[in-house]
């Protein structure tokens, strides 16, 4: 028998988790300082714990026609199919073809920072994404479908009181239901988490342990993606010549 416990553990990832967003918060009084710090926990949550398929990063995305999205706060992007990514006095640059996910990352959820996140998730989505054919022993699979990008929103706490997560959150979720602003999924690590279903739409998770199940449930989402496109090179060495 043994004495270690999986519920202690789970627990004890969950309140880690929290209360080092809640320290930042209340910690750091600069709120580009206090955002940085916020961000970086974010990301070294996810680069713990997310399979290795999956890198994390702060990072611009771009296309092979020369467009860049928006800073991402944090971009689950693939690195074991993805042949390049740039760097350029600091900054992760990262093809659209590599990504799974982006995320805006706030101290708080509102009606205002909703907003803010579909934008910076649409500037995303509307990059151009390109998907060869690819080449096996018996001759040659189709060009892939390009799989939808993630797009979400990450906070220590909500704005909202009575409840935290509730009516004004699907509200301001609804407002970009559909295209390339709507987001799929956010978590709100003193409280809970939303998700998208296609067919049932929004739903709020509210759990004891709401970081941990948004890891576990943004894992088993990616699962259920497959893997990105097999991305044409030589649309991006096409710039070489201009």
């Amino acid at each position: 028998m043994t004495d270690w416990s999986l519920s202690q553990i789970l627990g004890t990832l969950n309140d880690t988790i929290q209360c080092r967003l809640d320290g930042a918060r209340k910690g750091l009084s600069h709120p580009g300082t206090k955002g940085d710090a916020s961000e970086n926990i974010w990301l070294e949550l996810f680069q713990t714990y997310l399979p290795k398929r999956y890198q994390v990063a702060k990072a611009h995305v771009v296309d092979s026609k020369g467009n860049f999205s928006e800073q991402i706060d944090v971009v689950v992007f693939d690195r074991q199919y993805s042949p390049f990514i740039f760097f350029y006095e600091g900054q992760k640059i990262i093809p659209a073809e590599s990504v799974y996910a982006v995320f805006e990352v706030k101290q708080s959820i509102n009606a205002c920072h909703i907003r803010y996140a579909q934008d910076k998730v649409a500037s995303v989505r509307r990059l151009h994404r390109t998907s060869l054919s690819i080449p096996h022993a018996g001759g040659e699979f189709k060009e892939k479908t390009l799989i939808p990008i993630y797009g979400g929103l990450l906070t220590f706490e909500s704005d909202w009181k009575n409840p935290a997560l509730g009516k004004s959150l699907l509200k301001a979720l609804k407002t970009e239901q559909e295209g390339d602003k709507h987001l799929d999924l956010g978590c709100v690590a003193a409280h809970g988490y939303f998700s998208f279903e296609k067919d049932e739409g929004y739903k709020i998770n509210e759990q004891r342990k709401p970081t941990t199940a948004f890891l576990f449930w943004l894992i088993s989402q990616l699962q259920s993606r497959g893997t990105v496109p097999m991305i044409d090179v030589q649309a991006y060495a096409e710039w070489l010549t201009k």
